[in-house]
């Protein structure tokens, strides 16, 4: 037996141990799914299945609640390198309410639109997660692609839209699609930014990357090798250099490092597909009709 070997065994039991000796403090099963909210020392967490750990889709410190607990949230603040002081935010996927508090805390003025279509989640991020909501930040329970239809005929816009209705299991093939994708690209204020939460391995990988390209152009990717997570940042016109994203990144760095936010080495993880595109020109793109996410979330 070599040495990584034994060390993965003798670590089995603490790991295992470590999922068992979370108190579940709350569980509830709601139309769309199992919500079980789970604590274990100083860390709260809302989850969506008690089978897999990759289901955990918000934590806190209860010690020191702005700071960010998990990777890819701290990567969605890459947004704020291709952005001014957003006006006005879409979230599509609220989980505990993390990316919305935490926006709030940077810009107290900004408009906050929130989109869970489980009504019993978002009473879940404010029971238990410190969810905050006011006149400027509000949440509406309703599938994402519909609102956006909606707000698409309003003629609604937004400075800054991110997509992050993901969890480890499941992925809504409605949201993956080109179709969507235009609709979100016509909510996009004319410098606004778009980010989202997907996955950095399967086959998915070059449909979701084709897909993007075809309705936006290039993008940036940012990811690093912390968990499979990627997030894909765009806009509606010529993506910001380096050098400028560079500069950004300096004046933020104070301002995001209360939030556990180390830019400077997130900006490290970006890469344009300007530069780098890997996937096939013969990717298929995924439309309405078709929108196999699932299946090829497995492969």
């Amino acid at each position: 037996m070599n040495k990584l070997a034994l060390i993965l065994i003798c670590l089995l039991p603490t790991v295992f141990s470590s999922v068992s000796n979370a108190k579940v403090i709350h569980s509830e099963r709601s139309l769309y799914r199992n919500i079980i909210v789970d604590e274990q020392r100083d860390l709260r967490c809302l989850k969506f299945n008690v089978k897999s750990s990759k289901t955990s889709q918000s934590c806190f410190l209860k010690s020191d609640p702005q700071k960010l607990v998990f990777n890819y949230t701290k990567l969605l603040f890459s947004s704020l390198l291709m952005i001014d002081e957003p006006k006005r935010v879409l979230i599509i996927g609220l989980g505990g309410g993390t990316m919305s508090n935490t926006i709030h805390q940077l810009y107290p003025e900004a408009i906050i639109d929130n989109v869970e279509i489980d009504p019993a989640v978002i009473t879940v991020a404010r029971d238990y997660f410190g969810f905050f909501e006011n006149d400027n930040v509000r949440s509406i329970a309703q599938d994402g692609r519909i609102f956006m239809k909606r707000a698409v005929l309003k003629k609604q816009q937004y400075d800054w839209i991110i997509l992050d209705a993901f969890n480890g299991d499941y992925i809504p093939e409605h949201l993956m699609t080109k179709e969507f994708y235009q609709e979100a690209k016509a909510l996009l204020s004319a410098d606004g930014v778009l980010a989202a939460n997907t996955f950095s391995v399967s086959k998915l990988y070059q449909h979701e990357s084709a897909t993007y390209h075809a309705v936006f152009g290039d993008f940036y990717n940012v990811a690093n090798r912390k968990n499979s997570n990627r997030i894909i940042l765009t806009n509606n016109h010529t993506l910001p250099s380096m050098e400028q994203i560079t500069l950004r990144a300096k004046k933020l760095n104070d301002k995001l490092a209360i939030f556990g936010i180390d830019i400077m080495s997130i900006l490290e993880d970006m890469q344009s597909t300007k530069n780098s595109k890997d996937w096939s020109a013969e990717t298929r793109i995924l439309t309405d009709q078709y929108s196999p996410a699932n299946l090829l979330n497995l492969e």
